[in-house]
């Protein structure tokens, strides 16, 4: 399921005295199955153009196509485009309502009139995608959850709706380094596994750097930069420029090439820097 954009502009209480453009012009298209990174100084207009890739806001100017489905025409039924490309935002666990986890994640599958045992299948399957066990927890509240959980059984709740995108704003924020790690992985398995088109908003250039195919650099309402993560982070000036950073790792090679070692710039990773740097020295491994 693709999702393309064609010349989208959008401002907040435009026709005010008080309009403030979030996105200008701007065109781009996601494929099916591909896993994009989006980052940006705050205000860049992030969270403002996900929030278009479900009609959750409709551009002043400009089109939306959700697997060839014009968005912003009057007669699309944006609840089923909703239903296809699910949409988890920054702190999802305050959204939770239900009195029990399985009421919570069931929500969406049983608005969509499925029988109970469906639910059940459905809330079952995606709590296993998000490493909680169905039996153990589908009775508990989930305001008793501790966060990492909550976390989880947000994101469950999308899931369960079976979406072909999956868009996740800051999904680990506020998360401890390991309750980070488990919620990456399980994302990270939903695209390998299941070949669901993940759009990651994050601040972390850590995290793109090792998990995304493809990144895209908002600034001031625009697409910066838009490519693979080496190719972005070879753009260390511009995006330095922008307030942004790069990986430590990758600094770290900027660091030692200045210094008159014979390294590439082009390493996102630990593992791949001890590799440069040992053939670098001459050493052995």
């Amino acid at each position: 399921m693709s999702i393309r954009l064609e010349n989208v502009s959008f401002s907040y209480l435009e026709d005010t005295p008080m309009s403030q453009a979030a996105l200008r012009n701007v065109s781009l298209e996601i494929e099916d199955g591909e896993f994009v990174g989006l980052i940006g100084p705050t205000g860049s207009g992030k969270s403002t153009l996900i929030q278009h890739f479900n009609g959750l806001l409709k551009p002043n100017s400009g089109k939306v196509y959700v697997d060839g489905v014009d968005l912003t025409l009057k007669d699309t039924q944006l609840r089923q485009i909703r239903q296809k490309v699910g949409m988890v935002f920054q702190y999802p666990e305050h959204q939770l309502f239900g009195e029990t986890v399985l009421e919570d994640v069931g929500f969406g599958p049983r608005n969509g009139g499925l029988s109970d045992e469906d639910v059940a299948l459905r809330v079952q399957e995606a709590l296993a995608y998000v490493g909680l066990d169905y039996e153990v927890i589908k009775d508990q509240s989930p305001f008793e959850l501790s966060g990492g959980q909550k976390r989880r059984v947000a994101i469950a709740g999308v899931l369960a709706m079976q979406p072909s995108v999956l868009i996740l704003d800051e999904p680990t924020a506020g998360l401890d380094p390991e309750g980070r790690e488990e919620i990456l992985g399980e994302i990270t398995h939903l695209h390998e596994k299941r070949g669901i088109t993940v759009v990651l908003v994050t601040h972390s250039m850590e995290d793109v750097a090792r998990l995304v195919d493809r990144l895209i650099v908002m600034e001031r309402g625009s697409i910066a930069l838009d490519g693979t993560p080496v190719e972005v982070f070879g753009q260390a000036t511009r995006l330095k420029d922008m307030g942004l950073g790069i990986p430590e790792i990758t600094e770290l090679m900027y660091e030692l090439k200045a210094h008159g070692l014979d390294v590439s710039t082009e390493i996102l990773t630990v593992a791949k820097a001890e590799e440069e740097i040992i053939k670098a020295m001459g050493w052995q491994k």
